[in-house]
C-alpha cells in the first residue's frame, strides 16, 4: 500500500483527492491551515489509514514536523500531491504588495520547499515515488485579475519538467492543469462570464472535480510512462 501526502485538503478538490486515494487503499496524510468536518469524517471512515493536522504550508518548521509525524503513523510517503494554493481576484495595479508576496509564498515557494523535503525523505527511505502538482490553465492562457496567480502556476509547469529530468524516472513528476471550475478561478468572474466560458468549451460545461480525480489517481498509482508533463483538463476550452 502506498502512502501519500496531500496539501490543502480541507475541502474541495484537495479533500476529494484524499478521499479518492483512501478508496484505492492508499494511506493518506493531509494537512490544511484549518481542518474541517470533512477531514474529521475521513478519520472516522478510514481509521488507521488517514492522518490530518492543522499546518500552514508557509511554515517550513511545521511542515517538517508534519512529515515526520505522518511517517511515524503511516510509514514513509512515496507520493505527494501539491494542492494548497490561494487565489487572486484583482488587477495587478490594485493588488497590494503584501497580497502579491502571499500568493507567491503560498503557491510557489512553500510547495517547492515541501517538494524538497518530500524528495529528501524519499531518498533516505530508498523509495521510488510520484508527485502531482495541481496547476491551472491560467499558466497557458491569460485572464485579467489573475496575473500573480498565473505566474505561480506557470512556474510549476517549468518546475515539473525540470524535476522530471533531475530524477531520471525514479520519481514520476507531473502537473494537472484544470480549467475553470467552481472551487477555483471562477470565483473571480461574473456569472455571465462563467456562462460564456461554458458555452465556448467544446464539452459545453466547466470542469468538475470528478473530471480531475481519475487523471490524478492514474498519475499517482498506475504503471505509466508519463513524466514531466502538464495534463490540461478543461473540456477542450484552451485548444
Amino acid at each position: 500500500m502506498k502512502s501519500a501526502i496531500v496539501s490543502g485538503a480541507s475541502r474541495g478538490l484537495g479533500l476529494a483527492i484524499a478521499e479518492n486515494l483512501l478508496k484505492a487503499d492508499v494511506r493518506v496524510a493531509a494537512f490544511a491551515r484549518t481542518p474541517t468536518a470533512g477531514m474529521r469524517e475521513l478519520v472516522v471512515r478510514h481509521s488507521g489509514n488517514f492522518h490530518y493536522a492543522a499546518v500552514d504550508i508557509t511554515d517550513p518548521t511545521a511542515v517538517s514536523a508534519f512529515l515526520a509525524e505522518a511517517s511515524d503513523r503511516l510509514g514513509p510517503a512515496d507520493a505527494l500531491v501539491n494542492n494548497a494554493a490561494i487565489g487572486q481576484d484583482s488587477l495587478l495595479t490594485q493588488t497590494s504588495p503584501a497580497h502579491l508576496e502571499s500568493i507567491i509564498a503560498t503557491n510557489l515557494t512553500a510547495p517547492l520547499m515541501l517538494t524538497r523535503q518530500f524528495l529528501r525523505r524519499l531518498l533516505t527511505a530508498g523509495l521510488r515515488g510520484r508527485i502531482v502538482t495541481i496547476g491551472s490553465v491560467c499558466a497557458q492562457r491569460g485572464y485579467p485579475g489573475l496575473s500573480a496567480y498565473s505566474a505561480t502556476k506557470g512556474a510549476w509547469d517549468s518546475i515539473t519538467r525540470s524535476l522530471a529530468r533531475e530524477w531520471h524516472g525514479r520519481v514520476l513528476i507531473n502537473c494537472v492543469a484544470p480549467g475553470f471550475f467552481d472551487s477555483e478561478m471562477s470565483a473571480v468572474l461574473g456569472r455571465n462570464q462563467v456562462a460564456a466560458i461554458g458555452r465556448r468549451t467544446p464539452t459545453g460545461r466547466l470542469v468538475r472535480t470528478p473530471d480531475l480525480l481519475p487523471v490524478i489517481r492514474m498519475l499517482l498509482l498506475e504503471d505509466t510512462n508519463i513524466n514531466g508533463q502538464v495534463l490540461t483538463v478543461d473540456g477542450g476550452g484552451s485548444s
